[in-house]
């Protein structure tokens, strides 16, 4: 593995959330070296070509860190500013959209969704069309199932590369479908609540949904490095390797020549961004430290989790997956997969931490090597209650 060296120049320490570096010598070195050791041991350990690190202290000082490689054909180093693909942590955007028409009254949580979607041509044919509401949807309490997986689909996406693919498109592939369970009686993850949740927005508000996200989040945040998957380019991705079996059917090399082997905007709602793991991670504190949206609806979103097949004690609310953990307790947040790239994002309401980890691989990780998710638990009892960047004798 080639060995990373910590930069140790000072530099300005932005809120806002730019990588911070500190001297050496200052408590705040300790931490940030303590971390990018821990970063590089797992990265190697796991067998994972590039790993990239972002944290968000209560104080609301974030650090971005990296290791391994951004390119293992052309042996670049991956950095902290570099994108990688967050998968189904894209909802996480999508959902306080969604909240914040909630709350202003233009979307009915309780409502059906033939209200919304009723009127098109297609809807009786939708698997428990009349029973669903915006918040099975939101939950994935619906009973629809996943197109993304659809072997049909899966062909169709690797025949068709170029293909922009329409909301209506997707969901064709399970019409007239049998559903697992009645609207509101099961739990089952599934991109396509939100692929319809998407629909429904984009006829409240008029306007594209990415639009909406950059003008509500990402550019009030100042989040510069969280980019919309729109085209089989994305500028300042990163390659991923899916490793074999993949359940897309792609090859382990998912980009050629900075192009994917598919298009990626088929994920839309349903994920639909790369992200580095700093503007991640600083997206995530202001979604779940009621920055981004109300704290009534931050309350929103936590309590109307409900029990999901993700994991003992687990529940998902209205795009959230809430998690105890021990011994940082509660924990907020998502998970993310797309061919070649694995993310997980999570805040500690308890401690006002908040963590994001991204990797450029979806391949099997060697048996008995943590998951991003328990290495994501690790580096958070890395971290002492009152951390800062910024060294005791710098403080006002």
């Amino acid at each position: 593995m080639r060995k990373f060296r910590i930069l140790t120049s000072v530099a300005a320490i932005i809120a806002a959330g730019v990588v911070v570096f500190a001297q050496q010598a200052a408590p705040a070195a300790s931490l940030q070296t303590r971390l990018q050791t821990a970063l590089q041991e797992w990265q190697a350990s796991a067998n994972i070509p590039g790993a990239s690190l972002g944290v968000v202290l209560k104080n609301g000082q974030a650090m971005g860190l990296a290791s391994g490689l951004a390119d293992r054909g052309a042996k670049r180093a991956l950095t902290p500013d570099d994108l990688l693909m967050t998968g189904s942590t894209g909802k996480t955007f999508f959902a306080a959209v969604a909240l914040q028409l909630i709350e202003g009254g233009t979307l009915d949580l309780n409502a059906p969704i033939s209200k919304y979607l009723g009127a098109k041509p297609w809807f009786r044919r939708l698997p428990n069309a009349n029973d669903i509401t915006v918040r099975m949807l939101m939950t994935h309490t619906s009973g629809l199932v996943r197109y993304e997986m659809n072997p049909k689909f899966t062909a169709d996406l690797r025949a068709s590369p170029d293909k922009s693919w329409t909301p209506e498109e997707e969901i064709a592939y399970l019409l007239d479908a049998k559903p697992p369970f009645a609207a509101g009686q099961g739990w089952d993850y599934s991109d396509t609540n939100y692929i319809v949740l998407g629909m429904i927005m984009e006829g409240l508000t008029g306007t594209k949904l990415y639009d909406e996200v950059q003008r509500r989040f990402l550019k009030p945040l100042s989040l510069t490095r969280v980019q919309p998957t729109t085209s089989r380019r994305v500028p300042g991705l990163v390659p991923g390797y899916a490793g074999a079996n993949d359940p897309l059917g792609l090859p382990d090399e998912v980009m050629t020549n900075g192009v994917f082997v598919i298009n990626p905007q088929f994920e839309w709602t349903g994920g639909g961004y790369a992200t580095s793991a700093r503007d991640l991670a600083r997206w995530g504190a202001a979604l779940y430290g009621a920055k981004a949206i109300s704290p009534k609806m931050r309350d929103l979103m936590i309590a109307e989790a409900v029990p999901a097949q993700l994991g003992p004690e687990t529940k998902y609310g209205l795009g959230v997956i809430v998690r105890p953990t021990t011994p940082a307790g509660p924990s907020w947040g998502h998970s993310g997969f797309f061919p070649g790239y694995t993310t997980e994002l999570v805040h500690f309401p308890e401690r006002g931490i908040t963590i994001a980890v991204q990797v450029n691989s979806s391949a099997r990780r060697p048996q008995g090597t943590r998951s991003p998710l328990r290495f994501l638990y690790d580096i958070a009892a890395l971290i002492p209650a009152g951390s800062s960047l910024i060294p005791p004798d710098k403080r006002n």
